[in-house]
């Protein structure tokens, strides 16, 4: 509880994973959606949400988990320093 109070550890990765495998499965299934109820440009837009989307998302959370990361290395540098 500590921890949670005094802000030593990130709760934020861990909502950011929840979130990539939410919206790429929001992706995914509004894509197939999509492809099932068009055959034309339609079908091509919704298999490129069901393609791209995922990994722009992906793209996108690695990006957000990257500051956390320098964080924690700042962090254990600061506590070797001191």
């Amino acid at each position: 509880m500590k921890k949670f109070l005094y802000f030593d550890e990130m709760l934020t990765p861990k909502i950011i994973q929840i979130v990539f495998w939410l919206t790429s499965v929001i992706f995914i299934v509004a894509g197939l959606v999509i492809m099932a109820r068009s055959y034309d440009v339609g079908f091509l837009i919704g298999l490129a949400m069901v393609v791209l989307g995922p990994f722009l998302i992906r793209v996108w959370c690695e990006l957000m988990i990257v500051i956390f990361k320098i964080h924690e290395s700042l962090q254990f540098i600061k506590k070797r320093l001191t």
